[in-house]
């Protein structure tokens, strides 16, 4: 069974930096969209970012992170990564890393997605 499994989520002050990591089991990311995808408590999924199968192309994000998040991909390592720079409270969520044969954008339910990972909780407080 394909798996996703993400790391390094935590608490962080305002302001601070996190970085996310996504490995991939049992199947090759490089055949893939990759996307971010976070869910807050009480609410649907909100989409972050998408990078291409070969990364050639800029990755795509939310303007709610745009210039803050950087998406990255390793498809020799079969991981995808999340830099997140001047975190703000409103970026507390739960994290996952999805892959999609398509760029779906905005989803309703991680299940639009064809793989997708248990989630990692970011939480940004003071």
């Amino acid at each position: 069974q394909p798996q996703l499994v993400e790391s390094g989520g935590g608490l962080v002050q305002p302001g601070g930096s996190l970085r996310l990591s996504c490995a991939a089991s049992r199947f090759r990311i490089g055949f893939w969209y990759m996307n971010w995808v976070r869910q807050a408590p009480g609410e649907g999924p909100e989409w972050v970012s998408t990078i291409s199968p070969g990364g050639s192309d800029s990755p795509q994000y939310a303007d709610s992170v745009k210039g803050r998040f950087t998406t990255s991909r390793d498809n020799a390592k079969n991981t995808l990564a999340l830099q997140m720079n001047s975190l703000r409270p409103e970026d507390s969520a739960v994290y996952y890393c999805t892959a999609s044969a398509v760029p779906l954008g905005r989803v309703t339910s991680l299940n639009e997605y064809t793989y997708w990972g248990q989630g990692t909780q970011v939480t940004v407080s003071s």
